[in-house]
């Protein structure tokens, strides 16, 4: 396979959303050296992002990403990422090389126009691995957004180490509405993500995917 090293700069447009995930449901997928930071009783913050990265990235591809968890080590905060999927596999082994990410391949549909409805909300994405359906999201058009920079830590492990790095995006953000579905069989069906809090519309996006850095040690291997 073909990347290139750290740091990925990557340009396009996402969707994400924000909710509220159970503690209980997402301690197994989190190891055990990161404490789950609770927003509310028996609560983290997860969401979905969903984004499309086209010309002046890195490379082109389609990311899902399942935030499942906000986690703190030694100090430090960052987010935890359970299920990643691309449709790209250089992005595939990339993220597994080089962030220690656990992505997999998976087949994107974006729909809707202006002209054209593909859901009650006008735009929908439906990300599927062969014929199972993993979720979809639809979300209307954005209107009024936002400049607005933003950067945040990610934790990731490998056999010995745990793993930190920063992504670091600009773009115009504005609030928008969403509706999240998954299928009972998806692979984090079990999380059971209901509706958001709030989606947001990211357009004119910039991220920079920062080099990961070892902040800590395992006291045994995780596996996803």
């Amino acid at each position: 396979m073909v990347y290139s090293p750290a740091p990925w700069h990557l340009q396009g447009y996402a969707v994400q959303t924000l909710q509220l995930v159970d503690v209980a449901r997402v301690r197994p997928l989190v190891p055990s050296e990161l404490e789950i930071v609770s927003v509310l009783p028996g609560k983290t913050l997860g969401g979905i992002y969903i984004s499309s990265y086209g010309l002046g990235s890195v490379m082109e591809y389609n990311e899902l990403i399942v935030v499942s968890a906000i986690a703190s080590y030694a100090g430090k905060w960052g987010a935890w990422i359970s299920h990643i999927y691309v449709d790209n596999p250089n992005s595939v082994a990339g993220g597994r090389e080089i962030w220690k990410l656990p992505k997999e391949l998976a087949e994107f549909s974006w729909e809707g126009s202006d002209s054209v409805k593909a859901s009650p909300l006008g735009y929908r994405v439906t990300v599927s691995q062969g014929n199972l359906q993993l979720c979809s999201l639809n979300y209307s058009k954005q209107s009024l957004a936002l400049p607005l920079p933003f950067g945040g830590n990610i934790f990731s492990v490998d056999s010995s180490n745990l793993l930190m790095f920063k992504g670091e995006f600009q773009s115009r953000t504005g609030l928008i509405k969403g509706e999240v579905e998954i299928h009972e069989d998806s692979n984090f069906a079990r999380l059971n993500l209901g509706q958001p809090l709030l989606t947001v519309g990211c357009e004119d996006m910039r991220l920079i995917a920062g080099a990961p850095q070892i902040v800590g040690n395992r006291a045994a291997e995780f596996s996803y």
